[in-house]
């Protein structure tokens, strides 16, 4: 894409004669703009057509700017990814039901990860009368919000132009009120398209602005800081948590004061660093042994937003700890989703940020003036040996251990890692060196998520990088196209091992325990006949692509060649076949009932 035809996505062809909001859909543009919205992602869709218009034409795509999606599934993933980034909701234009039933399972992932994002919908118009033969009564429903209410913060489907201004200043307090989600508003094709006949008064955003969180008492707080600086073996699980660099110094003050060992796992973005002396074990999507083992021997174990606290209480046996729980996230809880996990048991429980949590907790610390009584000493994470010759294919630890040392030297974000990622790995210094997992599971998130992430670290020093598997590049590989439409440079490494590997080793299981054959364990799993050609696949994106890439001197040579180009502001995508296999830590994990 050359200059003009890049000016031509960010503004329009033809600048409108007027700038006067004329039409209900132009109040609603208006509104999306006051809010503060840099973009809006979406699939095109006729029952948005005058919102459309009203961004071209009225606002000149710009603030926000329109980001055309091949998916709604991407759309929606482009902002989650975003909001991974920079804490800050995206807007997404989805289709009707149609479009709105394409994207529930991306919906779903920003839910269960507490992202903020502001979904509009849009139907056919509620007047009958108004109604276009055949396509308006299909893409027409009562109640859109009901599709996907039971994992949404809030919904609502406006009666008029001004109610949905109403309805977007609360859709975006209430998607960036903790614990974050995604909220929906649904818009009547016919208000849309109505002439106003009078202009509301201008919006003070500053009167609309979303709660401050909650801060815990000073008694709650000198509680929970006595009981950690009394205590012999403190424990940290570190969870859901900003990405600033304050907070990430914050958290590091906190241990070091209290001498107490830090647990991290690879579902939510890094909040500690992996190479401090608090911090020995190799972290993973499921929790390794070594840190189950410290967590069951602690009296005291401090729990900042973690993820699935009962869970991980439970599996440790950590009965006799003082257990204090800082979290929000019970506001968001509801009796549809069983995102919420099991109900841990606590002693002190404040509904509190983490970092909030963690900015009082220091004060306290500091105000009492206690010595820690931590009996902990600082060890590191036990050396591992580097792999050895030339896996054809590449074993996945011999992948990571070469892409890693080959990005080191590009300040590398991690927007994703696949699931057999070994710990060892996973050098994280800073609050953008890895952003976390999908929140829901929803495999085919990762390419949207990673175009959104990318998006928001344009501009920075960062070099922007995904790793994920074949299974979830092949599900939502258009989204390259969005990548390379708008420039958002990217580095994406599939991990291909031509399979859905996860569901073969749920089916050894199954196998083992019924005395039957494992060797069937890949029927109706693998990819491997033919194996999808994923350079291909991203070439036809319009990307510059490599593979099937199967040693580590090869590996080691396409990444920095990947790296170089990514840097030039380029998309590269590199097909790497890995061996079908993973670490001992998450079998245990995939397998434990």
């Amino acid at each position: 894409m050359d200059e003009w035809e890049f000016a031509l996505s960010v503004t329009t062809k033809v600048a409108s004669a007027e700038n006067a909001p004329q039409w209900g859909s132009d109040l609603i543009a208006d509104t999306l703009r006051t809010i503060g919205f840099r973009y809006i992602s979406m699939t095109p869709g006729a029952s948005f057509r005058g919102l459309h218009d009203s961004i071209v034409n009225h606002l000149r795509n710009t603030d926000p700017q329109m980001l055309t999606c091949i998916h709604e599934e991407s759309a929606v993933a482009l902002a989650h990814g975003y909001a991974k980034v920079t804490g800050e909701p995206m807007a997404v234009a989805l289709h009707a039901n149609v479009g709105l039933m394409h994207a529930t399972m991306a919906i779903f992932n920003a839910w269960c990860d507490r992202v903020p994002m502001v979904l509009l919908g849009a139907t056919g118009p509620m007047d009958a009368t108004r109604r276009r033969p055949w396509v308006d009564w299909i893409h027409t429903g009562r109640d859109m919000g009901s599709l996907i209410r039971g994992y949404t913060k809030w919904d609502d489907q406006p009666c008029s132009p001004s109610a949905g201004v109403e309805s977007l200043l609360r859709a975006n307090q209430i998607a960036r009120t903790a614990p974050c989600g995604p909220t929906y508003v649904c818009l009547d094709a016919g208000d849309q398209e109505s002439e106003l006949t009078g202009v509301p008064d201008p919006v003070e955003l500053r009167r609309f602005q979303p709660p401050r969180p909650g801060i815990p008492s000073a008694e709650i707080a000198e509680e929970a800081a006595r009981r950690l600086l009394d205590a012999k073996r403190p424990v940290i699980l570190a969870g859901r948590s900003l990405r600033s660099q304050a907070a990430w110094d914050a958290r590091v003050r906190l241990a070091e004061s209290l001498n107490a060992r830090v647990v991290t796992d690879l579902r939510t973005g890094a909040c500690f660093p992996t190479v401090h002396p608090l911090n020995p074990y190799r972290p993973g999507i499921y929790i390794g042994q070594d840190a189950i083992d410290d967590i069951g021997r602690a009296d005291v174990a401090l729990s900042l937003d973690w993820i699935d606290l009962a869970g991980t209480l439970r599996q440790s046996g950590a009965t006799s700890a003082h257990v204090i729980h800082f979290s929000p996230d019970q506001y968001g809880h509801n009796g549809w989703s069983f995102d919420h996990l099991g109900v841990p048991e606590v002693d002190l429980f404040s509904l509190t940020t983490s970092d909030n949590a963690v900015s009082v907790l220091n004060e306290a610390v500091q105000s009492l003036g206690m010595a820690s009584r931590s009996e902990w000493r600082a060890e590191e994470a036990p050396p591992s040996s580097p792999p050895t010759g030339e896996d054809m294919p590449l074993s996945i630890r011999q992948f990571a251990t070469t892409t890693s040392s080959a990005l080191e030297e590009f300040r590398p974000t991690y927007i994703r890692l696949p699931i057999g990622w070994p710990g060892e790995c996973c050098s994280f210094e800073g609050p953008l060196d890895y952003l976390g997992y999908d929140g829901g599971g929803g495999i085919g998130s990762g390419p949207g998520m990673a175009v959104g992430a990318a998006l928001g670290l344009r501009g920075t020093d960062r070099l922007p990088v995904a790793i994920i598997g074949d299974g979830d590049f092949l599900m939502g590989a258009t989204a390259i196209w969005t990548a390379v439409r708008y420039r958002v440079p990217l580095l994406v490494i599939v991990a291909n091992n031509a399979s859905f590997f996860n569901d073969e080793i749920h089916q050894e299981k199954v196998a083992i325990e019924r005395g039957r054959p494992v060797e069937n364990r890949s029927i109706g799993i693998s990819l491997d006949g033919p194996v999808c050609d994923v350079a291909a696949i991203a070439r036809a994106q319009g990307a510059e692509a490599s593979g099937p890439i199967e040693s580590a001197s090869q590996l080691e040579g396409e990444v920095r060649k990947g790296a170089a180009h990514v840097r030039s502001g380029g998309v590269f995508v590199i097909d790497a076949r890995v061996a079908p296999n993973y670490g001992k830590q998450v079998l245990r994990g995939l397998l434990k009932p």
